[in-house]
């Protein structure tokens, strides 16, 4: 799965050069790449898959905006994520100002990681995800669920590595009292 990923790195990053280029099918190739996990990584920010999708399109509309300031070779996924997180993050300030409510209608699964659908059913798991504050949901997300390095998910949040597995190991921490408290 190691060889997997670093092929999978190393493409992102032939078609992020790519396309700093000019090369539209190498922006073609980043969005067919990203799509889905970006798509299931904003939803996690404002559990709507439609909104989700509209923000995908404006994180898409950055990384363009954005394409030079990226630095061959370092890895692109966390460069992209970084602006995912700031697209998301972005979009729920302005929703505060707006004071806008969410609906929660017809939420996707978001899939469990085998750490934490051990513990307990996935609806609870989900449950107590959403019970923990944003930074400890952002690395368990990113680590996780998207199977994130922490030195990935630590240049996404912009914290330390040993800060980000701090963080994933105190949530699950809390995930595991909780569901003790319950009786699970």
């Amino acid at each position: 799965m190691a060889v997997d990923r670093r092929a999978a790195d190393e493409q992102l990053t032939a078609l992020m050069i790519a396309y700093q280029k000019g090369d539209m099918d190498a922006f073609t190739g980043l969005y067919e790449a990203l799509k889905r996990p970006l798509v299931r990584y904003l939803w996690t920010f404002v559990r709507n898959q439609t909104m989700a999708e509209d923000l995908l399109q404006e994180t898409f509309l950055q990384l363009h905006r954005a394409r030079q300031t990226y630095t061959p070779p370092r890895p692109v996924r966390p460069w992209i994520y970084a602006i995912t997180r700031h697209v998301a993050l972005m979009h729920l300030r302005t929703m505060r100002r707006r004071k806008e409510l969410l609906p929660d209608e017809d939420l996707p699964e978001v899939p469990v990681p085998p750490e934490m659908d051990q513990l307990a059913d996935r609806a609870t798991v989900q449950r107590l995800l959403g019970t923990l504050p944003r930074p400890a949901q952002e690395v368990l997300i990113l680590h996780h669920l998207l199977g994130m390095s922490f030195e990935e998910v630590g240049a996404i949040i912009g914290i330390a590595p040993g800060t980000a597995k701090v963080r994933a190991h105190r949530a699950l921490k809390k995930i595991r009292e909780r569901l003790a408290e319950e009786g699970a």
